[in-house]
């Protein structure tokens, strides 16, 4: 069975031991933690040595600091890329996404879409994804044994997605592995070929590194053909009919960039929340037994399920000037790694942060970044989908029971959990 985080789990690790390089530290829930644990404590600005290719970063694991450079885009740029992985000139004008771009561009980039993320056109949205939700717990609880990964945390948002896309459900599958290739490039259950080997090399010029990007590209592309022109009002007819506010219409490498990192983020991190999130429950059946009890506590419980489940351990800027921070003297060129798992456990915001408390007020977590010009665009729906999936599950459940291991994904990325095997008694 995997190990439940508590404060033992976090006892700290010889500084010596602490290797955020190191993917192997990232698959048995507990060494992270206890690796942030040391860097909060010990070494807050902490300099990490890479493998070549890589050339190493600045680890920033305190909630105060990972605010600072969120906020200062000009000293901190987006633009040298967001993950880990050293790019040259050429690859960043071929595989730039709205992630990778700061200033007037990014803003009328992402303006593109954001009216669609906005709170009006997400409450219109309730009616669907209850009903979405009922369909998908009718058909995984009714099996009684299952891996809740499979049947629904990827099933709920996947189908929120095709729904945003305009594409068929029978699609929905396809997205999913899609998904899994490109963002579990680390990962060999996942990747076609895993970042940085050899055979990476011929990809080099594609997102993640990753072959399945070209799939996504031409199925992109097959959409944007056909709504091009067209009246819709879905995600693909937005991007291919609308001009951005600089002016600068969307080049095809544009839209499939883009459309890409919609297939990436508007899948993987809900379902790995929801995973999460039903994970702490198990693990804490007191916490569970709350929100049977009291249903009103579940709002205020999404908010410690994205603090707790932490989906994206980090992202990446680049310091364009000399500056001083926590101490260190970081140069130009230099890659400075935001690990936001870390600053959502640390102890100067969060009393007890190894505590799961589904009651806990202030919460003023950094899971979708923290007065970025890059706040998560889906924030808003993201809160949404996981707040009506537990209104609508925990009353269903008399009992759930976790029936076998929960392996993680091998990734300093995201914090994704690839199966939940568990057992349910309907109310």
């Amino acid at each position: 069975m995997t190990e439940t985080l508590t404060p033992a789990a976090a006892e700290p690790l010889p500084l010596a031991d602490v290797d955020l390089a190191d993917l192997d530290n990232f698959t048995d829930g507990v060494t992270p933690w206890r690796m942030f644990h040391t860097l909060r404590h010990e070494d807050p600005v902490h300099w990490q040595p890479e493998e070549a290719p890589n050339s190493g970063f600045w680890a920033l694991t305190r909630h105060a600091d990972i605010a600072r450079v969120d906020r200062d885009a000009e000293t901190f740029t987006s633009s040298r890329f967001v993950n880990l992985e050293e790019v040259d000139d050429d690859q960043i004008k071929k595989r730039a996404s709205i992630l990778e771009l700061d200033g007037v561009r990014h803003r009328a980039l992402r303006s593109l879409i954001q009216r669609q993320f906005g709170a009006s056109v997400i409450n219109s949205y309730a009616d669907f994804l209850r009903g979405l939700t009922a369909t998908t717990l009718d058909a995984a609880l009714a099996k009684g044994s299952f891996d809740f990964v499979k049947e629904v945390s990827a099933d709920f948002p996947i189908n929120v997605l095709a729904r945003l896309l305009d594409v068929p459900p029978e699609d929905n599958q396809q997205l999913i592995d899609w998904g899994n290739r490109i963002i579990g490039n680390t990962d060999p259950d996942y990747a076609d070929v895993l970042l940085h080997s050899a055979e990476s090399e011929q990809y080099r010029d594609l997102p993640f590194r990753s072959p399945a990007s070209l799939e996504v590209f031409a199925y992109g592309r097959e959409l944007a053909r056909q709504r091009r022109g067209g009246d819709g009002t879905d995600l693909v007819s937005r991007l291919v009919n609308t001009t951005p506010r600089d002016g600068v219409p969307l080049s095809g490498q544009d839209f499939d960039n883009y459309f890409l990192l919609l297939v990436v983020a508007g899948n993987e991190t809900t379902r790995h929340t929801i995973s999460h999130s039903m994970l702490a429950l198990l693990q804490h059946p007191e916490q569970l037994a709350r929100l049977q009890e009291d249903p009103s506590l579940i709002p205020t419980a999404v908010e410690e399920f994205l603090r707790w489940a932490s989906p994206v351990y980090h992202f990446r800027r680049t310091a364009t000037r000399d500056v001083e921070l926590g101490g260190k003297r970081i140069k130009e060129g230099d890659k400075v790694v935001m690990w936001y798992a870390s600053g959502n456990h640390d102890e100067e915001v969060f009393g007890n942060p190894y505590d799961f408390d589904v009651a806990r007020q202030d919460n003023d977590h950094v899971t979708f970044g923290k007065g970025s010009p890059h706040l998560c665009l889906g924030n808003l729906l993201a809160r949404t989908e996981i707040r009506i999936m537990f209104e609508e599950l925990i009353p269903r459940l008399a009992d759930i029971r976790l029936t076998g291991d929960v392996p993680r994904v091998r990734s300093n990325f995201v914090n994704g959990i690839k199966r939940l095997p568990v057992e349910v008694t309907l109310a």
